[in-house]
C-alpha cells in the first residue's frame, strides 16, 4: 500500500477532527457546526472558500499553474435522525442524531486531501472541494446545490466522489462503470371504500381485502412486465387499516419504496403500479388515491472515469484490492451530480467492524446502525486517493474522453 507519507504523519490530527464531527452530529441542512469545522478548516489552510450553495455547503478552491482544467470531489456532511448505542468517548452528544453512515469520515477524508493539495500544489489546474449538505433522507443536498450553481459557478470535467462500504475489509476498495446504486422512489396509497357495521359486509365497501389484493398484484409487475434481466425491488412497507373490531373501515393506507438501475424500468414501475391499483379499485367499487414520488435517480458512472479511478486505486493498493463493484440497491444524491457531469462514485472497505474498541462497540457495525463507526484508518488512506486522483486527473495532457477514444 503506498500511502503519502505527509497524510499519515497528519492522521492523528485528522482523527480528532473525525471525532469531534461525529460527537456533534447535525441533520441535513442544519450543518452548520459541521460547515464552520470545514470552513475554519480550509482558511487556516490558505484555501479560498464559498459558502451557501443548498443552504450550508461548503466549496473550497485549490489552484496552481495556468491550466484551465478543473476537477472536483465530493464529500457528505449530513448525519441520521437515530439514537446512537455506542458508548466510546467520541458518541453523539445529541440524543436522536447520530453519524450512523459515515459522512463525518468522508468529510475528514477530504480536508486532509484538501490540507496536502494546499501545501503541495504538484498539479496544474482547479480543485473544487465540494462539502455537501443532506444527501440522507431525501434532502437531496447535491441537487439543491446545482440548483444554486454549483457546476456554473465552479465549473469542472469531472466529479468523484466515495462512501465508505462495511463489509468489504480495509484496504480494498470497489469501482465500476455503469449503474452502482440504485434509484429511490416511493407512493402512498389510498384505498376509499365505504365503511360500515363488520357484521353487515354486503352495506359495506372493504377497502382491506382490496388493498391486500393490490399489494400481492404490485409483485406481478417485477415476475411479469420487468424483462428478467432487469433488476427492481418493490416494497409495500406500510399497511394501515381500520381502528375496532367491529367496524368496516372508511379506507386502508398503503406505503413502500421503488428502487430500480435504470429510468426505463422505473417508468414501467410506477405506470404498471398506477394502472393496477385504480383498475383494482374500479372493479370493487372503490375510488384510489395514489402518489408517486421520485427520489433519487440511479448512481451511474461514466465508463472513462470509473475506469480512470480504478487505475489510481491500483497504483495504492494494488489491482487485487480493486474490486468489481456490486451495484446496490441503497440510493445516493451524487446520482443528481452524474446527470450533469461525467465522473464516478467508488466504496471504500470500512472493514467489519473490529476498529471499534469491543467493550463500547454495540451490535454490528453496518450503515444506518445505531452501532455504527467509522474506520478511522481509512483516513489517510481515502485522502491519498483524492490526492494522486487530482495529480494524475490534471497533470494528463488529455481530457479522459479524448485518451480513452
Amino acid at each position: 500500500m503506498k500511502l503519502i507519507d505527509s497524510l499519515l504523519a497528519e492522521a492523528p490530527g485528522m482523527v480528532v477532527v473525525r471525532r469531534d464531527l461525529h460527537a456533534h452530529p447535525e441533520l441535513r441542512y442544519e450543518e452548520a457546526r459541521t460547515a464552520g469545522v470545514v470552513a475554519a478548516k480550509l482558511t487556516e489552510w490558505g484555501i479560498p472558500i464559498h459558502r451557501g450553495l443548498g443552504v450550508t455547503g461548503v466549496v473550497g478552491i485549490v489552484k496552481n499553474g495556468g491550466s484551465d482544467r478543473a476537477i472536483g470531489l465530493r464529500a457528505d456532511m449530513d448525519a441520521l435522525p437515530l439514537t446512537e448505542l455506542n458508548t466510546f468517548a467520541h458518541a453523539s452528544k445529541h440524543p436522536g442524531k447520530m453519524h450512523a453512515c459515515g459522512h463525518d469520515g468522508h468529510t475528514t477524508m477530504l480536508l486532509a486531501a484538501a490540507q496536502h493539495l494546499a501545501k503541495h500544489r504538484h498539479f496544474d489546474g482547479t480543485v473544487y472541494l465540494i462539502f455537501q449538505p443532506a444527501e440522507e433522507g431525501g434532502g437531496a443536498g447535491a441537487r439543491k446545490m446545482i440548483e444554486d450553481g454549483l457546476f456554473e459557478k465552479f465549473p469542472m470535467e469531472a466529479v468523484f466522489g466515495m462512501h465508505n462500504w462495511p463489509g468489504i475489509k480495509a484496504g480494498q476498495f470497489a469501482v465500476s462503470h455503469g449503474p452502482v446504486m440504485a434509484s429511490s422512489s416511493e407512493f402512498h396509497l389510498v384505498v376509499c371504500g365505504k365503511g360500515g357495521h363488520a357484521a353487515l359486509p354486503h352495506t359495506s365497501i372493504d377497502p382491506v381485502p382490496i388493498a391486500c389484493e393490490i399489494v400481492q398484484a404490485f409483485q406481478t409487475i417485477l415476475t411479469r412486465n420487468m424483462k428478467p434481466a432487469d433488476a427492481g425491488v418493490l416494497s409495500v412497507t406500510m399497511f394501515h387499516a381500520g381502528e375496532t373490531l367491529t367496524v368496516t373501515p372508511n379506507d386502508a393506507k398503503l406505503g413502500g419504496t421503488v428502487r430500480t438501475f435504470s429510468i426505463e424500468v422505473l417508468d414501467l414501475i410506477e405506470s404498471r403500479m398506477r394502472q393496477i391499483a385504480e383498475s383494482i379499485c374500479a372493479a370493487h367499487g372503490a375510488d384510489c388515491e395514489f402518489k408517486f414520488t421520485r427520489n433519487y435517480p440511479p448512481t451511474i458512472n461514466t465508463a472513462a472515469e470509473a475506469d480512470f479511478m480504478r487505475r489510481v486505486i491500483a497504483s495504492i493498493v494494488g489491482e487485487e484490492n480493486v474490486l468489481k463493484q456490486e451495484p446496490a440497491m441503497t440510493a445516493e444524491d451524487f446520482a443528481f451530480m452524474l446527470q450533469v457531469k461525467p465522473g464516478a462514485y467508488a466504496f471504500i472497505g470500512n472493514g467489519d467492524g473490529a476498529h471499534r474498541d469491543t467493550h463500547h462497540g454495540i451490535g454490528p457495525c453496518t450503515l444506518h446502525n445505531s452501532s455504527y463507526d467509522f474506520n478511522d484508518q481509512l483516513i489517510p488512506l481515502g485522502a491519498t486517493l483524492w490526492v494522486r486522483l487530482v495529480e494524475q486527473f490534471l497533470n494528463t495532457p488529455k481530457r479522459l474522453e479524448e485518451e480513452t477514444a
